[in-house]
Parts: structure tokens; sequence; C-alpha cells
């Protein structure tokens, strides 16, 4: 009895109690940032919400143990002076100091997701890195949602409260034997059991839980971002590569499903001048002209400029993104390079020789250009528009009046889209791209204009009307360039943003960006709508196709105007698992395994038919040519094989 004297039995005991104020509090984040996106996360009732929670705790614990380490050792490791007052003060620093950190990122995830979509990862240090700006992008969206910021506060008062209601009396030990022993014990048995906890199970043969696994307890695939927690999210994917080579099938099957190579014939009398259009956060909700079959009740458009270029162009109203974010959206574009759960462009991959619209149109003899209004190498569009070859950067720096910053992201898009106008065609045939900026958190627009457009149902409505006049007014000046009536514009949006339509609700939809092909020259027959799947890494075989370029393509798109088809393979990835859509179905893939297939019509992803569709010949096909394709993708990001 003697021995277990020295057994720390308080100081066990507070520490469990310290730990489980952190599970609690976890909690109430976890219930804040679903109710805070309720109608991006549809949970039908409280005990499923109970459920997602109840499997939360997993995640929840690895994310406290990471956090905890210290303060966990340093709170049971034998240096005698553990229940000083002194000593005790400094683990309370260390606690809330390390604790706060971590229980922000779930207060800041609560307004990021509405924008991002999926849970706070390590990629948006990549995002982070590359501006300038982010404080003030912090204060302004604390200004917009104060309550997050309170909440907080107010959370980590309280935690703060309960933390200090349990305290350790000081004590000393008698006999350092009996009192190093049990100590080393207890050491031991909390390593075993942080583990097993940061890992998920003790399990040999299973690997640590990650941000896949959060998908194994939900009824559609958005309620995985309720299991998580956004200090987990972010923590397991430090330092984390997801690029590994596989192997499914051979490479005839690649050859012959896949098609990574694809030539087009076309003949071409005179190149055409291509201006390429990639309008920030432009989701197909908000255009009239992508909304005419979709059956939405009390549908307002938000473009009228759009619309009526779209009746003049060739559209393609079933289009998909592929990422989520804008630099994904430039790969994707201009080099035909989608991104997965792993971004390629903040790979160790991406500073190889890629092949793209832009390369193409250099080997062509086209004058090469990239427009963002941002301060140079914001996004990172200058680094990968150096990697891609382009020829000419301009940005804030060449625009050189700061009197038209919006104070916070870029030069309004009115003034840029007027200089980018002038700016081009001195050189003939010429490639543009420019990336807008003022459809873009926090929703502003020119104080000159306030009143101008309708405010709309989300914060959204106004900034994107904003874009669409500027878009007008650029071709007021456009067509007045003696390059205008043989060029090929084309628009489409990096990602998506705010949702206010049920429709646009749904997962898949989600990544609904719009696609146009216009050109005033009727020789190129871009007229029409083509209801075809259609997604972001069409653009550039079809570009390539459209000026006449003979020599192979390197491309998991299909140019969307030769008379040879391809069968469309749209290719993204919701931040844990990718996404296909092949012939019928849609396809969830998780680098190892389809774990899920759906009906092409349930973009919501609602009703997983993998049971039914076992012995279905085109489920098991489709299930292969997802597969080959992940293969395919791997293996020429990883061997460098782009080109």
């Amino acid at each position: 009895m003697k021995l277990f004297k020295e057994f720390r039995k308080q100081e066990v005991l507070v520490l469990l109690y310290r730990i489980f104020l952190a599970y609690f509090f976890y909690q109430i984040a976890r219930f804040l940032f679903w109710y805070f996106n309720k109608d991006l996360i549809k949970i039908d009732s409280v005990s499923d919400y109970f459920s997602l929670s109840f499997h939360g705790i997993a995640f929840d614990t690895t994310a406290i143990l990471y956090v905890n380490a210290l303060f966990i050792l340093l709170s049971i490791i034998p240096v005698i002076i553990n229940t000083k007052k002194s000593y005790q003060k400094f683990l309370f620093w260390l606690y809330f100091i390390t604790n706060g950190i971590a229980y922000a990122m779930n207060f800041g995830d609560m307004v990021y997701f509405r924008f991002s979509q999926m849970r706070l990862t390590s990629a948006a240090l990549q995002v982070a890195q590359h501006e300038s700006n982010i404080f003030k992008v912090f204060t302004t969206s604390v200004a917009q949602n104060p309550f997050v910021l309170i909440g907080f506060i107010a959370l980590m008062i309280l935690w703060i409260f309960l933390y200090k209601k349990v305290i350790i009396q000081e004590d000393k030990p008698e006999r350092l034997v009996p009192y190093f022993i049990w100590s080393v014990i207890t050491l031991c048995i909390t390593a075993v059991l942080a583990v097993g906890g940061i890992r998920g199970d003790f399990k040999h043969s299973t690997r640590p839980i990650n941000l896949v696994d959060a998908n194994r307890f939900v009824k559609i695939p958005a309620q995985g971002n309720v299991v998580l927690n956004s200090t987990f999210s972010f923590f397991r994917t430090l330092n984390t590569n997801n690029f590994k080579e596989v192997y499914f099938v051979d490479e005839k099957f690649i050859e012959q499903n896949i098609h990574p190579y694809k030539v087009y014939n076309r003949e071409v009398a005179e190149k055409p001048n291509i201006v390429i259009f990639i309008v920030e956060s432009f989701g197909r909700e908000y255009s009239g002209a992508f909304n005419k079959d979709k059956n939405i009740k009390d549908y307002v458009s938000y473009t009228p400029f759009i619309d009526s270029l779209a009746g003049q162009s060739l559209i393609f109203p079933n289009t998909f993104a592929n990422g989520r974010q804008s630099i994904h959206g430039m790969s994707s574009v201009l080099a035909g390079i989608p991104s997965l759960t792993d971004a390629f462009t903040s790979s160790p991959y991406s500073n190889q020789k890629i092949q793209s619209i832009v390369s193409v149109c250099n080997e062509m003899g086209y004058d090469t250009s990239f427009y963002h209004g941002a301060p140079n190498g914001s996004m990172g569009f200058l680094g990968f528009g150096n990697i891609l070859g382009f020829k000419h950067y301009f940005g804030k720096t060449e625009y050189n009046n700061d009197n038209d910053f919006d104070g916070i992201w870029a030069i309004w898009d009115e003034p840029f889209l007027q200089y980018f106008a002038k700016n081009v065609g001195k050189k003939l045939p010429f490639m543009a791209t420019v990336f807008t900026a003022s459809s873009h958190h926090p929703f502003k627009i020119p104080e000159k204009y306030n009143g101008k457009f309708k405010k709309g149902k989300i914060e959204m409505h106004e900034p994107i009307q904003y874009t669409d006049y500027a878009i007008r007014k650029y071709f007021e000046t456009a067509k007045k360039q003696p390059w205008f009536n043989n060029t090929i514009f084309v628009f489409t949006g990096d990602h998506t943003n705010e949702i206010y339509y049920p429709e646009y609700d749904k997962t898949m939809n989600r990544f609904a960006v719009p696609l146009i092909f216009y050109s005033p020259n009727p020789a190129y027959n871009l007229k029409g709508v083509n209801p075809e799947l259609a997604q972001q890494i069409d653009i550039y075989p079809t570009l390539a196709d459209l000026i006449g370029y003979h020599k192979k393509i390197r491309s998991w798109g299909r140019s969307l105007v030769s008379e040879r088809q391809y069968s469309p393979i749209i290719a993204n990835s919701d931040g844990t698992v990718e996404q296909f859509i092949i012939g019928k179905y849609i396809y969830r893939f998780d680098g190892k395994e389809i774990v899920g297939i759906f009906d092409q019509s349930d973009l919501g992803l609602e009703k997983n038919l993998m049971d039914q569709l076992r012995s279905d010949p085109e489920a098991q096909k489709g299930k292969q040519i997802a597969k080959a394709w992940y293969q395919d993708y791997m293996d020429r990001v990883i061997n460098r094989k782009m080109n």
C-alpha cells in the first residue's frame, strides 16, 4: 500500500479532466461549424447528427493528442515539482496557447468552408505564401462575421473558467523510488494510448486515420466535413504527399480507354488570336444562359451581358471545374491538369516541362501573355505562368496605378480589363489569358457603383454583376481593335463560390462552372448549345484543335469541337477522395478502391449503388477506367511525362 501511495492519482485525474475539456469544446465547435454551414451540409435528423459527432471523436482524439502531446508529457514526467504553483502556471499557458491556436482553426473554417467547401488543409499555406494581404483579408472577414470571433472568445473564456475550477494541490513525494516507478508506468501507458489515439486504432494492419476515413460514417459525402475537425485536417495534411505510383491496368488498356495523347488535323487558313477569360468564382449558378433547362424555381440571372454573349456563342451548360482554388483553375484551363486530393501546383512535381496551350501557342509563333491585376506573384500565378512559358506577365506592377486598387486583392475589374483590351495585340497572332479578381470575398464593388446593381440573395450576387458589367465594357473597347474579328474568346470560372439555389448545393454541382466559346468570325462555327459533359481540362485541347495544331496533345481532356469524339472522363476531388463521371455513373475513388458509384443524375451523391451494380458490366468497366485514369495521372506527374 505504501508503494501505491506514491501513485500520482491527483495529477492523472486532473490531466484527464483537462483533456476531457478539449473534447467537450471540440464538440461545441463541431456543432457551430455545422450550424453555420447547414445549408451546405444536409443532416436529416438529430440522431444522424449525433452519429456523425460520435464518429468525430476519433478525429478529435488525433487532433487533441497532436496539440497536447507536450502538455501531456510535461504533466506526468517525474520532475517532482509538477504540483508547484509556478509549474502549474507554466502548464496553464502552454495548454491555452497551443489549444487556443488549434481551436481557432475550427472557427476560421466556419467562414472559409463556405468558399472552399472542404475542411482546412495545409494547402492553405501554399495559398497564403503568395499573398501580402493576409492580415487585411483576416480583419475584413472578422468585420463581416463578428459573431465567429465573439463566439470563439466567449468559449475560450468558458474553457479557462472550467480549467481553473479543478486545481492541483501541491504535494511533494515522500519516497522517490516508488514515485519514479509509478511515473514510468504512467508514461508508458500514456504513450501506448497516445499512439493508438493518433493512429485511430491499435491495429498494425491499418493505416493511421486520414481525411478519407471520415466518409465511412456518412450518408452523403458532404457530411464527412462534420465528422472531421479543422485541426485534424490541417495537421494530417502537413508534409503529406499523396502522389504515389499505382498499378491497376496495363498500358494497352490506358491507350484504348484513357487516350492520354490525342491528335487533331483541322486545317486553318489564318491562325486566330486567343483570349481566355478565367473569371474569379464564376459559378454556373449565376448565369441565366446556363440554367434555361434546370427548372429552378424563381431563378434570377446576375450576368446579363454574359447571357447575351452566350446567345451568339457555343456554350456547354454541363461543365465542371477540375479544382477548388484559383491556381487549380489555372492549371486545369491552360495545361489540362486537374487538381486531385493533393494539388499538382503545390506538389514537388509542378516544376517540370509541361505541354499546355501556352507551349503549343509558343511553338506556333504566338505572342503569349498572362494578365492578373493583383500584386505580381499573387495566387502563385507568376511562378506557374513561368513554368508554362508565358512570354509576358502583366500584373498590378505593370498596370502602375494604385488609384484603381480595390484595397485588398487587385485592380478593379473594369479598369484592368480596359488595360487588357488596349495592351494586347501589338504582335499577331497572340494568345492572352486574363484572370479577373473583383468577384471575390469580401464581395465589394467600387463606391461609384453603389446602388447600380441589385443586391441579390447572397453577397456574391452584387460583385458578379459588376464583373459582368466590366466584361461588357471590355467588349465595347475590344470591338474597336484591329485584332477583334479574328479572335476566339473563351470564358469559364476558376471555381464556384457562394450557393443560393438548392440545385447547386448538390455535391457535384459545387464544381459547376460555365463554358463559352465565342468568335465574331463565322468561319470557326462557334454557335449553339451543347449538352454534353465538359470540363476545364477540355479547353486546352479544344483551342489546340481550333488553331490547327497537328502534333500530339498530351491531355486528359478532349476537343469539344472535333469530329473525332472521345468519351468524356470528368475528374475532380472533394479534398478527400477523387471523383469521376464516366458514362452513366459517378465514381468516388480513395486512391486504392472505388468507394461509391452513383447514377449520373444523382449529383447530390445521395444513393450509393455499389452493391446493386456488382454485376453490371458498364459499372465494372467504369471502375477500371477510373483507376486507369488515376494510374496514368500519377505516372505522368511523378515520372515527369507532362510534355
